[in-house]
Parts: C-alpha cells; structure tokens; sequence
C-alpha cells in the first residue's frame, strides 16, 4: 500500500497488487478480476492490479476480463508486461543500467535454458556484471540473491558457480558476497567432499530464503504501522505476520 498524490494535491492511498505468473492458465485473467474486488471490498481503497508475465508462450497475453448476463455487463482490464517481449530488445536489455534489465534476463534465460552447462555460465557472466555496473553494495547482495534463486543449477554444477563467483570477487576487489556464509558453509569447504558440499548447499540455501522471506513480511508490518490507522490484527492478516511479531513491530515504531 503506498500514498500517492493527486493532481490537486490531495493525498489517498493505493494498494498495487502485482501478480507473477510463471505459466499459461485459462482462467488468469478472471483470478486477477477476483483478487481486485476482494481486496478493494475488504480495505475500501483503490486498488491498482498489474500482471507481469514471466512465460515463454507468445500467445498467452490476457489483459482483460468480462461477463455478461441479462442485461448485467462488467468488463476489468488490467496492464501487463510480457517478458519475452524483451528478447527482441536483448542488446537494449544489456545495455541498461536499470537494476529490473538483469531480472528480466534473468528471468527469461531461466526458462529458455535447459542444458546445465549453460545455465551456468550464463549465471556466472549475468553476476560479473553485478560488479561492473556501478551498483551500490545493498543493490549487488539483493540482485544476487534474486538471480541465483531464478537460475538454479544441478548440484554437480554449484561448485564451479561458487568457484567462479570467487575469482570475479578477487579479481573486482569487492568482497560484497560471502557466498559460503550465504549457503551455511564455510569457503574451505569447497575444497572438501562432494556429499558435504551438497549437504552445505542445500541447508543454507533454505534458511537464507526463510529468513529473506520473514524479513520482507517484517518490512511490509513496518510501512504499514508507519504509514496507516490499521490495527495490529489488519497488519498481520496482510503481512503473513502473528499478532505478536507485530505488536513487537508497533512497540519498536513507537520507540
């Protein structure tokens, strides 16, 4: 939920719902249609619905939804943005210094590569360009984060992948990403056994998830309390969050 400003200067707040959709389904455009009137009728505010449409299926491009019955009519549109699109624009995509551009390819390459291999070493050329592009340190960690979510390898492959992370790390001299910690393992371990590397890998991926995961529902209890007249029972219904975590939260804000 964000608070924006009219044209006359008066302030109202929107609630922008933004749904993924990794796949083809018949009856989207109709979910998003259900997802907006519920939440407009739960919270009386304006609510903004957009779609980005993150599969390869040139024909899947739904926009609108509508029924009609008896004289009764209702029509919903809804913008979208179709990421292959962008594979026409890939040099432009490349170019960009707009932190979205390597999502998007990102993305895109996770669904069209199939072959481990190159899976991998498109990885490793999208994270060299993390630290070339000038981001901030705050900015490279996420990105990171996000892209070595979507372009997953075979467990045979990570060890090469964290290796070559390394090598752009000394080579950079820009030690942002301690990629062992990131995994719950230690950077020696690399050179151990297979079966503990995999082991390694596998524990520490799931609790940097859970843990990214607690702490963006804690972000979205906190800009509530900041910005809104919710209560504690509102906030924790739309954050995901227990009662307590957010009284916790409230406390803290007031403090």
């Amino acid at each position: 939920m964000v608070k924006v400003y009219a044209h006359d200067n008066s302030e109202t707040w929107v609630l922008i719902h933004a749904k993924v959709q990794g796949e083809p389904e018949h009856a989207f455009a109709e979910r998003m249609y259900t997802y907006q009137y519920r939440l407009r009728d739960r919270y009386g505010v304006d609510v903004v619905s957009l779609a980005v449409l993150a599969d390869t299926s040139p024909s899947f491009r739904p926009v609108a939804y509508h029924y009609a019955r008896w004289g009764c009519e209702l029509t919903f549109t809804f913008p979208t943005a179709k990421l292959i699109d962008w594979e026409a624009r890939w040099e432009e995509l490349e170019g960009s210094r707009n932190v979205f551009a390597l999502v998007v390819m990102a993305q895109i390459q996770a669904k069209r590569l199939k072959d481990g291999n190159a899976r991998k070493a498109f990885k490793v050329a999208l994270i060299r360009r993390l630290y070339e592009r000038g981001y901030r340190r705050e900015q490279i960690l996420r990105l990171f984060t996000v892209i070595d979510w979507m372009i997953q390898l075979p467990q045979g492959l990570e060890r090469e992948f964290l290796q070559a992370v390394y090598a752009i790390e000394e080579e950079k001299h820009m030690p942002y990403i301690n990629t062992a910690e990131r995994l719950g393992m230690e950077k020696g371990r690399l050179e151990g056994l297979e079966q503990g590397l995999e082991q390694g890998l596998e524990q520490g991926l799931e609790q940097g998830l859970e843990q990214g995961r607690l702490e963006a529902k804690r972000e979205t209890a906190r800009n509530l309390i900041a910005r809104t007249e919710m209560d504690d029972h509102t906030i924790a219904e739309i954050a995901g969050l227990a009662m307590d975590d957010v009284a916790q939260l409230r406390a803290e804000h007031s403090h």
